[in-house]
C-alpha cells in the first residue's frame, strides 16, 4: 500500500526522462548519418563529423560573442531543467488520508473546498467570502468579514484545525488565517 501512495502523490520524471532520450538518440543518429555519409565518400549532409570536432575545440575562435552567450544560456538552462528535475522531489497537489484499510489520496483542492466550507461556517460569511490555499505544509485561510460583523481570528483557526484533526492528514500542514481589513457589504 505504501508504494501505491508514494507513486500516487509523487509526479512522474517519465516526461523529463523521454525528452532527454529524444535529445540524445537524436544526436546520436545524426552523429551516425554524418559519419557513414563520409565513410562512403558523399560530402556531409551539414557538417563534417571531423570539421566540427574542430570547431568545438577551437572555441571560442570564430564565433561572434553574442551568439556564443546565447547559446550557453540555452545549454545552462536546459541542463538547469534536467538537473531539478532529477533532484528536487516531485509532488502532486495531494494529500494522504490516514485509513488503516485502504490507500486514500485526495486532491489538495477538494481538501479547501472542505476547509472554506468549514471556515464559511465559524465565521459566517458567504462563499464569496472566504478562500481557502492548501499546499504540502501549510493552509492559509482568507476570510474578508462582512462590514459591521466583528469576526475573531481564533474562531476560525480552532474551526479550520479541528477539520484538519479529522481529515487526519498526511503530512499535516499548518493553517495559517488572514482576516482582511476591509470588509463586504453583507446580503
Amino acid at each position: 500500500m505504501e508504494r501505491v501512495l508514494a507513486r500516487e502523490t509523487s509526479s512522474s520524471r517519465a516526461f523529463a526522462a523521454s525528452i532527454a532520450a529524444i535529445l540524445v538518440i537524436g544526436l546520436c543518429g545524426y552523429a551516425l548519418l554524418e559519419t557513414a555519409v563520409r565513410a562512403v565518400g558523399q560530402p556531409p549532409w551539414l557538417i563534417d563529423p571531423q570539421t566540427a570536432a574542430d570547431r568545438i575545440t577551437a572555441l571560442p575562435a570564430g564565433v561572434a560573442p553574442l551568439l556564443l552567450g546565447v547559446t550557453g544560456a540555452v545549454v545552462f538552462a536546459a541542463g538547469l531543467f534536467f538537473f531539478l528535475n532529477a533532484v528536487l522531489p516531485g509532488r502532486r497537489a495531494r494529500h494522504v488520508l490516514a485509513d488503516p484499510r485502504a490507500a486514500v489520496v485526495v486532491d489538495d483542492e477538494v481538501i479547501a473546498s472542505a476547509l472554506a466550507r468549514r471556515a464559511r461556517l465559524a465565521a459566517n460569511v458567504t462563499q464569496e467570502q472566504v478562500m481557502v490555499v492548501v499546499s504540502r505544509r501549510q493552509v492559509l485561510v482568507n476570510v474578508r468579514p462582512t462590514s459591521g460583523v466583528p469576526l475573531r481570528e481564533a474562531d476560525v483557526l480552532a474551526a479550520v484545525q479541528a477539520e484538519l484533526r479529522a481529515m487526519a492528514l498526511s503530512p499535516m500542514p499548518e493553517v495559517r488565517v488572514n482576516l482582511a481589513s476591509s470588509g463586504v457589504i453583507g446580503a
